[in-house]
């Protein structure tokens, strides 16, 4: 193994100096201002709906490739429907799109579907998967962090107000710095909550606040470079990066950056209220911490008794104040950053201050001092630098890669070297260029990727087979990729068809009924309190807590990450339990008896009109004879329920073509 001291073939003995091989990597080269490609067919131009068009034909003809057909409106409209709002369109919808003839019908639709409301709750979610997000803190008391749901509702809302990326980005990264103190809404301290959301030990009986400490620089330092710089920065925690040019230096200067930020929960309300709440919850947790040290050493027969009594404490702890999960600049509790060999705290060596990666610096330049003001809005300014090579190429990388399924560079967080390379460099930046010139815009260049007649491609193309051997990836983008729905979008299509869909925005986390078996291998059962109001938990599935000890069965099966780290690509597996679980699960009965319902309200005892509503909620579309005949055969000897809850398990309802 590659340790610290050594030296790579190619990098520079120096640690601060970078040969021109290791700055060579096409990531970290500046952005060139890619033309677009011109062609000399007529026919070619017809294809071209945008420039975005002409950057994909030119690399399929380079292939010998040709793109697929245009998909028909029904595909569409659903596609651009989940692809922008994570939710099936109704039948209404779909109507009404088939019927609108105008020229400019689809670019009518995308607008529409931007401005929803909806947008930004699916892609809040995607930003979620990226930096993290959940409510509580793992490990062994995956203890709740009140107040940590305002940081997925500023997401939700920065994306439907199109909030610019580079704001946004310095908001979650400086908020807490950026904000005046009288600021009312607090939004710049619940955007820094973004430095609260990986996993923190906890663990009981730890008393190496060091190590503590260094655990969670760790986590922000890392997220850090993964969420806005794609770069895999933590692997230089231990040593100097084994592939990319990235020193082990550099990794603790960019920790540096964070050293004096430390959690503050902001309780808000009426100043003597919170000093009421804090002295009685004082007394409370004291007790509570009491007896989970003592269960930690007691025998088993105590433990029973002390567990006992534990729950009883807890059951006591006070309703919580409104709060805000964030962080703040502490500079008595800012500790010198030294870095470590083999990233052990028992083993600091020299000395570092805050400063950028050297490979992205035109020379030596000196660290800033270790107690600069404002350390990490320093550190946010140098990010969304317009001529920063990675941070534009990174955003517009992912909006890519959740349109498409694949990015352009089909490793979102990692642009390293052992990163995937693009298979379109010059159209990442030309993106990347529009994301800036269209003040980060992130709507502009959605719009520029779902108006691209690659976008509009049908998902099996003639010629398929060839196309298949020569690109048997759809790299070049030859058609459109099939996929399955997500489990937020899944559970939340079978809200919609079936009715119960409560579309309420924003608030507080719903924690829905689960089986006590589960809840009784929480460290704490009392964490998991059900929401009363059983209309709540038909909210969307982005408002349901998230939990790291917990994940509820039917978003676990269908492949909802496991939120310890930064999730950039949704797995898409297949195996018996999604079919099980869609067949026999309580969620899916309990919503087929709820269509079987819902089409009796509309359309009554017909069980021929019955079969048409089914087959237009479920799968946008009317049923064809043969289909007609099926459902009314299997409707003779078998209930509306069960019909129901046949017609969510089509493949129609599960896949977006």
């Amino acid at each position: 193994m590659l340790c610290a001291a050594s030296v790579p073939d190619g990098r520079a003995a120096d640690r601060d100096v970078f040969t021109p091989e290791e700055r060579a990597h096409w990531s970290l080269q500046p952005r060139s201002q890619a033309s677009v490609p011109g062609f000399a067919s007529a026919g070619d131009g017809a294809w071209l709906a945008n420039p975005v068009d002409a950057f994909i034909l030119a690399r399929l003809q380079k292939a010998d490739l040709q793109p697929a057909a245009q998909a028909d409106r029904r595909t569409l409209i659903r596609r651009l429907s989940f692809n922008l709002r994570g939710l099936p369109p109704t039948p209404e919808e779909i109507i009404d799109f088939e019927g609108d003839r105008a020229p400019d019908a689809f670019e009518r639709l995308v607008d529409r579907l931007l401005a929803s409301p909806h947008y930004g709750e699916a892609w809040g979610q995607h930003w979620l998967d990226v930096v993290r997000y959940a409510e509580s803190e793992g490990f062994e008391y995956d203890r709740h962090r009140a107040g940590a749901w305002r940081f997925r509702d500023y997401v939700i809302q920065s994306f439907n107000a199109d909030k610019p990326y580079d704001q946004f980005a310095v908001e979650q990264i400086a908020g807490d710095e950026l904000e005046p103190e009288d600021q009312n809404d607090h939004q710049g301290q619940v955007a820094a909550g973004f430095h609260r959301l990986g996993p923190v030990r906890r663990n009981a009986g730890n008393t190496d606040v060091a190590f503590s400490r260094n655990e969670v620089l760790t986590e922000m330092t890392d997220a850090v470079g993964a969420t806005f710089l794609g770069l895999t920065v933590g692997c230089a925690r231990c040593h100097d990066h084994m592939f990319d040019p990235i020193r082990q230096r550099d990794y603790y200067r960019l920790q540096a950056f964070l050293a004096a930020t430390h959690e503050r929960d902001i309780q808000l309300g009426d100043p003597e209220a919170v000093k009421r709440w804090n002295a009685e919850n004082e007394v409370i947790q004291a007790e509570i911490k009491r007896l989970r040290d003592l269960i930690d050493d007691a025998n088993s027969e105590e433990r029973e008794k002390l567990a006992y009594e534990l729950k009883a404490a807890q059951k006591r702890q006070p309703t919580p104040l409104p709060t805000i999960s964030s962080v703040a600049n502490d500079a008595a509790r800012r500790a010198p950053i030294h870095v470590l060999e083999r990233g052990q705290t028992e083993n600091p060596k020299e000395l570092v201050g805050p400063r950028t990666l050297g490979v992205l610096l035109t020379s030596s330049v000196a660290e800033y001092p270790a107690d600069v003001e404002s350390p990490k809005t320093l550190l946010a300014r140098w990010l969304i630098s317009p001529s920063h090579p990675l941070t534009a190429r990174v955003f517009v990388n992912r909006l890519w890669h959740y349109q498409f399924g694949t990015g352009i560079v089909a490793t979102p967080n990692d642009f390293g070297v052992n990163g995937s390379a693009p298979s379109h460099p010059q159209l990442l930046d030309y993106l990347a260029n529009e994301l800036v010139a269209s003040e980060w815009s992130a709507k502009h260049i959605q719009r520029l990727i779902v108006t691209s007649s690659a976008f509009r491609q049908a998902s099996s193309a003639e010629r398929g087979a060839r196309s298949a051997e020569l690109d048997p990836d759809n790299r070049l983008l030859w058609h459109f990729a099939r996929r399955r729905l997500s489990a937020e979008e899944l559970r939340d299509s079978l809200l919609a068809v079936s009715g119960r869909l409560n579309v309420r925005f924003g608030g507080a986390s719903i924690m829905p009924p689960v089986k006590k078996e589960l809840v009784d291998l929480l460290y704490d059962p009392a964490q998991w309190q059900v929401t009363p109001e059983a209309r709540e938990h038909d909210r969307r599935s982005v408002y349901l807590v998230a939990k790291r000890n917990l994940r509820l069965p039917f978003m676990e099966v269908f492949d909802q990450p496991d939120l310890q780290t930064s999730c950039s690509r949704r797995q898409s597996s297949t195996h018996a339990p999604q079919a099980l679980e869609m067949l026999n699960g309580e969620l899916a009965g309990e919503l087929g008896a709820a269509l079987g319902r819902r089409l009796e309200s509309e359309v009554g005892s017909a069980r021929d009109r019955q079969v048409e509503r089914a087959f237009w909620l479920v799968d946008g579309r009317p049923p064809t004879a043969a289909e007609r005949t099926l459902s009314l055969d299997f409707l003779r000897d078998q209930s509306l329920e069960e019909f129901s809850l046949a017609m969510l398990n089509v493949n129609a309802f599960l896949y977006v073509e």
